[in-house]
This record gives C-alpha cells, sequence and structure tokens, in this order.
C-alpha cells in the first residue's frame, strides 16, 4: 500500500465515512436523501480529519513507533517528520475549514471541538493514561454527533453516542492492559495502577454501554428489529469479564459487539421509517 495511504490509516477513514452516514440515517432515516451534498462534504471532511489526526499521532510517537510499530512509514524511513507535521496540521485545518461549507453551526462546531480534543490528546493527555482513554472515547461518539449534525438532527443520536463513547473507554483500556511491555515509560492507566484495577475500569465501561443500549426500547423510539442490540449487549459483557484474563481477546470482542450494535440501530431505524 501506499506509503501515505499507510501514514493515513486510510482503511480508518473508510471506517469515519461509514460512521458518519450511519449517524445520519440514524438521526433522519431514509430522509437522508435530502443531504446529498452535505453528506458528500462530509465525507470529505472525515477523511481530512483522519488522516491529519493520524499523520500527527505518528509525528508525535515516531521514537516509540521504532519499537512499537517499526512496519509504520516514519519509523521506515519512508516519510520524513516533518512532512508528517505538515499533513496533520493542514488535515485538520483543512476539515474544520470545509465543515464550514455545509453551512451548519453546530456541524462546524463539532468538529472544530474534535481537532482541538484531538491536537490536545497528542500534545498533552496522551501520556495521562485514563484522561487520554476518554478524550479517545468521546471522539468515537463525536463521529456519530457529527451525522446527525450534518443532516439536521443531532438530538436524536445522542444515545448511539454516549454508548460508543463508553466502550471505547472500555476497550481503550483494554488496549493498554495488552500493549504494557512496549508502553514502558507512558502513563497509561495499567501502568499507573496496575492491570487488574484498570481491569476493573474498563470492565464497568463495557456494562454501561449495554445499560444504556435499552433506553432506545423504553422509549420506544426504535422498532423491535433494535432487539438485536441484545446480542452486541451479550457480548461486551463477555468482554467484561473475559478482560481480567486475556485483554487482547476483550478488546477485539467488544470492536465485535460495536459493529452489531451499529446494525441493530439502522435496523432500529428501518422499522420505523
Amino acid at each position: 500500500m501506499n506509503r501515505f495511504l499507510r501514514l493515513f490509516r486510510f482503511g480508518n477513514g473508510i471506517m469515519g465515512i461509514l460512521g458518519v452516514m450511519i449517524g445520519a440515517f440514524i438521526a433522519v432515516g431514509f430522509a437522508i436523501g435530502d443531504h446529498v451534498q452535505d453528506i458528500i462534504i462530509s465525507c470529505g471532511v472525515v477523511l481530512a480529519f483522519m488522516a491529519g489526526g493520524n499523520s500527527l499521532n505518528d509525528y508525535i510517537d515516531r521514537e516509540i513507533d521504532k519499537t512499537a510499530h517499526p512496519e509504520r512509514p516514519l519509523p521506515k524511513g519512508e516519510i520524513e517528520p516533518r512532512t508528517a507535521l505538515i499533513i496533520g496540521v493542514s488535515g485538520l485545518a483543512i476539515a474544520s475549514l470545509l465543515s464550514v461549507a455545509m453551512m451548519s453551526v453546530i456541524a462546524t462546531l463539532t468538529v472544530v471541538t474534535a481537532a482541538v480534543l484531538m491536537v490536545s490528546y497528542e500534545l498533552f493527555f496522551k501520556q495521562r493514561g485514563f484522561v487520554g482513554n476518554v478524550i479517545i472515547g468521546v471522539l468515537t461518539g463525536m463521529i456519530f454527533l457529527f451525522g446527525g449534525a450534518v443532516v439536521g438532527n443531532v438530538e436524536g443520536n445522542f444515545i448511539i453516542a454516549a454508548m460508543a463513547a463508553l466502550v471505547s473507554i472500555g476497550r481503550e483500556i483494554a488496549k493498554d492492559i495488552q500493549d504494557m511491555d512496549s508502553d514502558e515509560g507512558r502513563k497509561t492507566l495499567p501502568i499507573m495502577i496496575g492491570a487488574k484495577k484498570a481491569a476493573v475500569i474498563a470492565a464497568v465501561f463495557f456494562i454501561l454501554g449495554p445499560v444504556l443500549s435499552v433506553w432506545p426500547l423504553i422509549d420506544q423510539s426504535f422498532g423491535w428489529l433494535y432487539c438485536i442490540v441484545f446480542a452486541a449487549d451479550a457480548i461486551f459483557i463477555y468482554s467484561a469479564f473475559i478482560i481480567f484474563r486475556k485483554a487482547d481477546v476483550s478488546q477485539r470482542m467488544a470492536k465485535i459487539a460495536m459493529l452489531i450494535a451499529l446494525i441493530a440501530f439502522v435496523l432500529g431505524v428501518i422499522r420505523w421509517t
């Protein structure tokens, strides 16, 4: 794969676009067809943001990645650090400016806020353990808020955004437990308080997501097909238990559960559209 596509983590960009489109569909259903222009612009925003964020990440972590991710373009010498820095700053700036074209103040504020959080994370909070995990979780949830903002109905996406944020925090902690050996010198949560205590905190977040998932059924905003979310809930709960023995399996299973939960939200909307 092209060195710049690897720097941008192009696959993550595609997943981000899917997240925004799913968020938009959850917000307005099949009326999403009335917002084609804004959806197209939002795809450009996401790609620019992901490219910028990942490039900035690789620039900041260029020394750590010589050991942790030697296959990446900077450790391999395929891209100069200064080039990655310029792309990182430019990508986030372009995403923020491009969001203005959607003529939605909320969408623009969401992107700008996300850009500030991303830069703050890379410069200050990545080494702060739990705070960094929370920021990544919030950024994950904001993908769905942005999707709602693009089509003018951000309120309809608060539940899925909150669910995504909660379980993402748990998954980030699980990844830190998994990477304890290569994270020596960093102040990740498991290094600061120990793997077992960190696993307890991660398990709490994995369980909070399923608890919150019941709300759309209580307020009857989704149809019965949304009940597929219980399969995701079961996997999240399994992830909460298995993290004490196999953090790597826990975070992988949580990723699968997140995908199933997205499908459940989409099907829930289709039932009532």
